[in-house]
């Protein structure tokens, strides 16, 4: 396992910094310059020029790109050309928001999708089996916005439960915090469990047909033990697989439920970035997701080992 471990982590860092060329050239390839969008609307040459060797904008390509890598390497994101503020400072501030949205919107969508799942492929053709997937279908076909706005016009307009919109840190009120995030967390997590238990009733199906389910049975074993310990353990791998690629989308940012319920995340700050041609921010909001999403992987592909005995070996 550790040498697995060396390998994956050795095929991590020429895929970041592939992914870094990706990232800063495509980037360049966006119309407008920074320096005239900062300028205002006089756009005084003078100042469009010295806002560009400010920003190395007159420096060759390969130069920028070796100086940004060079300031990531030392934890230097940049600076937001709209704010004035380090972009390593912006992503604190929203990292914590989404990571909590993430966090609970995968815990629903795991309390939901897998038994759901389980039960489908259980009672295979029975009443459970059809109101699993037609719940599965409800969740993949409704948009998160429209779900968004509706659960609002119930919980908040017409029974007055929940906040309909903003954000209250956890530190500040928990309470509070809760009530703020679990209808944007349910609406993510809505759609996620509709993927999860779609997998997981397919990977359960072929593994209850599996021989060693069937000895299991024929030993004895009550059909709890064979359901969980035998055959859940063996599908879980492709489950794993998808939620560590769904919990990547998740922490990449919700743009639309965050639109919608209005929270400060990384969903609304790309946004932002994109549309004031801040290219600091977008630079290092892109490369942090896309350091997560390996991250996830890699730690997808440890726990593959300690469900799957047979990979140790």
């Amino acid at each position: 396992m550790f040498d697995f471990l060396v390998k994956r982590i050795a095929t991590l860092v020429p895929t970041l910094v592939l992914v870094s060329i990706l990232i800063f050239g495509l980037q360049k390839l966006l119309p407008g310059d920074p320096a005239q969008v900062l300028a205002g609307e006089e756009q005084d040459p003078a100042v469009v020029e010295y806002l560009r060797k400010k920003m190395h904008l007159d420096e060759p390509l390969p130069v920028r790109y070796a100086l940004w890598v060079g300031g990531v390497v030392r934890g230097d994101l940049g600076e937001s050309i709209r704010n004035q503020q380090p972009v390593l400072d912006l992503i604190a501030q929203k990292l914590p928001v989404t990571l909590q949205l993430a966090v609970m919107a995968m815990a629903i969508a795991l309390l939901i999708g897998i038994p759901a799942g389980i039960v489908a492929a259980v009672g295979r053709g029975t009443a459970w089996d059809w109101g699993a997937n037609m719940f599965a279908l409800w969740g993949l076909s409704t948009p998160n916005f429209w779900l968004g706005i509706l659960m609002i016009l119930l919980f908040s307009v017409n029974l007055g439960w929940l906040p309909a919109s903003g954000y209250v840190s956890p530190f500040e009120d928990l309470g509070a915090n809760l009530r703020a995030m679990i209808m944007p967390a349910f609406v993510l997590g809505n759609a996620i469990a509709a993927v999860l238990m779609r997998h997981t009733r397919s990977a359960m199906l072929q593994v209850l047909s599996a021989d060693y389910v069937r000895t299991a049975r024929a030993k004895g074993l009550d059909e709890k033990t064979v359901i969980l310990k035998h055959a859940l353990r063996n599908a879980l791998t492709p489950i794993i697989t998808l939620g560590a690629l769904e919990l990547g989308t998740l922490l990449s940012g919700a743009v639309l439920t965050e639109q919608v319920f209005t929270i400060p995340g990384f969903g609304k700050l790309i946004v932002d970035a994109v549309f004031n041609r801040d290219y600091s921010v977008v630079q290092g909001v892109v490369l942090v997701t896309a350091t997560a999403y390996m991250v996830l992987n890699l730690l997808a592909d440890l726990a593959y080992f300690a469900v799957n005995p047979r990979l140790r070996h």
